[in-house]
C-alpha cells in the first residue's frame, strides 16, 4: 500500500515523459550495442549468495553465465547489474591467451587448465563450469577473430590489450604480469621455421607428468595421422599431446619448417640450427636418448658399444653428407672428415683440418750426438665406415692426434735418429721415409687409420745451435764441387759431341760437292757424247754441202768466168770491165747509205777546160786512190793526180784480167 500510493504521488507531480522514462527503467530496459556484450549480475536471489565461486549457475546472486548480446534486453535494475563490455576481438595472425577467474582448481602437477570444447572458444560459461573447467591461465588460446565472452569469467590477454571486468584491484597487476611472460616468449606471434633459415624448431613442454629419473629429454609421443586423437599437431593441441603421454621438459620431437601456433604458456621453442655434414665428412652421433641396444661392434672391438639408430649411444651408422633436423639436446654429432688428414709436425704450420695445432717438430738425437728438429707430414685417411669406432675410441679426431699419434710417431723417429748419423739423416732420407711409412702403416690399422704416406722434411737446428749449418755447408760446397765435374765432364762431352757434329756436317757438305760433281761429270759426259754425235753429223753435213757448193761454185765460177770474158769482150776490154764493177759498187754504196747524189752545196774549183776539178772528182780520185795505194800527196797538180790514178786503176785492172787468165 504504502509503496502504491508513493506511485501515485509521483504520478501525479511528474509528465508523461518522466513516468515513460521511469516504467523503462522499472522494467530494466537495456540497450546493447553490436559491437558490444553485457555481463549480468544478480544482486539478491532467493536460492542466496555464491560460496567459493564467481558465476552462478543455478540462479544464485552474482554474475551470471549467460551474457546480453547487441539487442534490446529487460533487466531490472533493482535485481541485476548490467556491466556493458567490448567484444574480444583478436587481430589476423595473432594468439588471444585465457585466464579463468572461476572453475575447478588446478591439481598439483598441473601449470595451465584443462582445455574444454564444450566451452566454444570460451564463449560458453555453463559449458566450461559444468564440463570440468578450470580456474588459471588455460591450455587453449584463441586465434583470430571477434567472440562474445564474459569478461567476468575469462580475462583475454593480447598483445595490445586486455580485456577483463575489474572485479578485484589486484586483479590487472597479475594479468599485466603475466602479458609480459607471454611477451618475452614472443608467445603472441605464431612460430615461424623458413626453409631457407636452416633453422629447426626444439619443444619445451611446461605442462604434464615429468620424466623419469635418468631421463633428459621427453621421448616423442602421438601419432602423425591427422584423424587420430593422439595427433597433436606438432605441440598446437595441448589435450592430445597429453593424452598421448607426453610428459614436461625438453621433447625429443622437433618443429621443422613452417608456421605454428603454440600456446607459449604450454611449450617454448627454440631455435636452433639444423646439423649439418658437409661434403667430405660423415657425421658419428653420440645419442643421450634412447633405450640401451646391443652392442653392434663386435666381439673383438674391446673400446665400447656401437648401437643402433634411436638407442643411446654412439650409433653404428654414421650421418652421411646432407641437413638433419637433429635434437641438439638429445644428442651431438661429432663430423669426422673422410678426405686425406695432412698432419704436420712442423713448428708454426698446420694442415687445413686443423687438427695438429698442438705439434711441432720432433727433437732427435743422432748417431753422432748431434741434436737437430726433423719436420714430418703424415697423410692419414679414416674410412667412413669406421668413424663411428674412431669415435667411441677417442672421443673426437683431434684427441686421437694428440693423445696416440703425436707420442708414438715421435718416438719411432727418435728410435729412427739414434741409428743414423746427421749426414746418414740427410742423404738417406728416401729410404728412411719409405720404411718409416712401410712400419707406421700396420701400426695405424690398430687404430683403425689407414697411412697413406709419411713425408720427411729436412733436419734443421735449434736456434742456439749453429753446428748442424755448418755440416750442411760442407754438404752443399761438395755437392757444388761434384755438380762442377760433372758439368765439366757433360761440357767435354758436349764438345767432342759438336766436334763429331761438324765432322758429320763437312763430310755431307763434301758428299753432297761429290755428289753434284759426279752427276755434272756424267751429264758432261752425255752432254759430250751428244755434241760428238752432233759434230759427226754437222761435219757429214758440212762436207756433204761442201762438195756440193764446190760443184756449185765450179760451175758457177765456169760461168762467170765465160759472162766475164763475154762482158769484157762487150765493153771492149778488161779495163773498162773492171770501171763497171766499181761504179756498179759505187752505185750500191751510196744506195745502202743513203748518201745524197745531188750535193747540198756545190763547190767548184776550176772549170775542167782550164784542168781544174770539182769536189765531186776530187772525192773520187781519194777514194780511187786509197783503194789503189796510191799517196796523191807527193803529186803535185791535180791533173797530174788524176792522170796518176787512172794509170794505177789501169794496170790494176791488167793484173787482175792476167790473174783470172791464169787461173782460168
Amino acid at each position: 500500500m504504502i509503496g502504491a500510493v508513493i506511485a501515485l504521488l509521483l504520478f501525479g507531480s511528474m509528465g508523461i515523459g518522466a513516468v515513460t522514462i521511469l516504467l523503462l527503467w522499472l522494467l530494466g530496459f537495456r540497450l546493447i550495442p553490436n559491437n558490444k556484450c553485457a555481463v549480468v549480475e544478480m544482486k539478491w536471489s532467493g536460492k542466496g549468495s555464491l560460496k567459493n565461486c564467481i558465476i552462478a549457475l543455478n540462479g544464485e546472486a552474482g554474475y551470471q553465465p549467460e551474457v546480453l548480446r547487441g539487442g534490446i534486453h529487460f533487466r531490472s535494475p533493482l535485481k541485476y547489474r548490467v556491466h556493458k563490455v567490448p567484444l574480444v576481438t583478436v587481430p589476423q595472425g595473432l594468439i588471444g591467451y585465457v585466464f579463468a577467474r572461476d572453475g575447478e582448481p588446478l591439481r598439483p602437477k598441473q601449470t595451465l587448465g584443462r582445455v574444454i570444447e564444450e566451452s566454444m572458444e570460451f564463449q560458453d560459461v555453463r559449458g566450461f563450469l559444468m564440463n570440468g573447467g578450470q580456474r588459471g591461465p588455460q591450455r587453449g588460446i584463441i586465434r583470430e577473430g571477434t567472440y562474445a565472452i564474459n569478461l567476468a569469467q575469462f580475462v583475454v590477454i593480447l598483445e595490445d590489450d586486455i580485456y577483463h571486468l575489474p572485479i578485484n584491484k589486484d586483479d590487472l597487476p597479475t594479468f599485466r604480469k603475466m602479458a609480459k611472460i607471454i611477451s618475452v616468449r614472443e608467445g603472441f606471434r605464431p612460430i615461424v621455421i623458413k626453409g631457407r633459415s636452416d633453422n629447426i624448431g626444439v619443444v619445451t613442454a611446461h605442462d604434464g607428468p615429468p620424466l623419469k629419473p635418468g631421463e633428459i629429454i621427453a621421448p616423442q609421443v602421438g601419432e602423425n595421422t591427422p584423424s587420430s586423437k593422439l595427433n597433436h599437431d606438432n605441440f598446437q593441441d595441448p589435450e592430445r599431446f597429453l593424452a598421448a603421454g607426453g610428459k614436461r621438459g625438453k621433447q625429443y620431437q622437433v618443429l621443422v619448417d613452417g608456421t605454428y601456433f603454440i600456446n607459449r604458456l604450454f611449450a617454448t621453442v627454440e631455435i636452433i640450427p639444423k646439423t649439418v655434414v658437409p661434403v667430405g665428412y660423415v657425421g658419428v652421433v653420440v645419442s643421450y636418448f634412447g633405450s640401451k641396444g646391443e652392442d653392434a661392434s663386435g666381439v673383438d672391438y674391446k673400446h665400447g658399444e656401437l648401437v643402433d639408430v634411436g638407442h643411446k649411444g654412439v650409433w653404428k651408422d654414421a650421418l652421411m653428407p646432407g641437413k638433419y633436423p637433429f635434437n641438439a639436446y638429445a644428442g651431438m654429432v661429432i663430423q669426422v672428415p673422410t678426405t686425406n688428414i695432412v698432419l704436420k709436425w712442423i713448428k708454426n704450420q698446420t694442415g687445413n683440418h686443423k687438427l695438429d695445432e698442438n705439434l711441432s717438430a720432433v727433437d732427435l738425437i743422432t748417431k753422432d750426438a748431434f741434436e737437430p728438429e726433423l719436420p714430418l707430414s703424415v697423410v692419414i685417411h679414416i674410412d667412413y665406415r669406421k668413424a663411428p669406432l674412431v669415435i667411441q675410441r677417442f672421443g673426437d679426431v683431434k684427441k686421437l692426434v694428440d693423445q696416440t699419434l703425436d707420442p708414438m710417431v715421435a718416438a719411432y723417429f727418435k728410435n729412427i735418429g739414434q741409428t743414423k748419423t746427421l749426414i746418414e739423416l740427410i742423404q738417406e732420407r728416401n729410404e728412411i721415409q719409405d720404411k718409416s711409412s712401410r712400419d707406421m702403416r700396420e701400426k695405424f690399422l690398430h687404430y683403425d687409420l689407414e697411412l697413406e704416406e709419411v713425408l720427411i722434411g729436412t733436419p734443421s737446428s735449434s736456434a742456439n745451435d749453429g753446428r748442424i749449418e755448418q755440416i750442411l755447408v760442407q754438404l752443399r760446397d761438395r755437392q757444388i764441387a761434384r755438380e762442377q765435374l760433372e758439368t765439366y765432364a757433360r761440357q767435354q762431352d758436349a764438345a767432342m759431341k759438336e766436334k763429331e757434329l761438324n765432322e758429320a756436317k763437312a763430310l755431307a757438305m763434301q758428299q753432297r760437292a761429290l755428289t753434284e760433281s759426279q752427276v755434272f761429270i756424267d751429264i758432261q759426259r752425255n752432254k759430250g757424247k751428244a755434241d760428238y754425235e752432233r759434230s759427226v753429223q754437222e761435219a757429214e753435213k758440212i762436207r756433204a754441202l761442201a762438195d756440193a757448193n764446190a760443184e756449185k761454185e765450179a760451175r758457177i765460177g765456169i760461168a762467170q768466168a765465160i759472162a766475164i770474158e763475154e762482158k769484157v769482150r762487150a765493153y771492149g776490154g778488161p779495163r773498162y770491165q773492171v770501171l763497171q764493177q766499181s761504179i756498179d759498187r759505187f752505185a750500191q754504196a751510196v744506195e745502202q747509205g743513203k748518201i745524197d747524189i745531188v750535193p747540198r752545196m756545190v763547190v767548184s774549183s776550176g772549170n775542167n777546160e782550164n784542168g781544174s776539178f770539182s769536189a765531186f772528182e776530187n772525192l773520187m780520185l781519194l777514194l780511187m786512190s786509197e783503194k789503189l795505194g796510191v799517196d796523191l800527196v807527193e803529186i803535185g797538180e791535180p791533173s797530174e793526180r788524176s792522170r796518176h790514178v787512172k794509170e794505177e786503176l789501169l794496170r790494176k785492172m791488167d793484173g787482175s784480167e792476167t790473174e783470172k787468165a791464169e787461173a782460168a
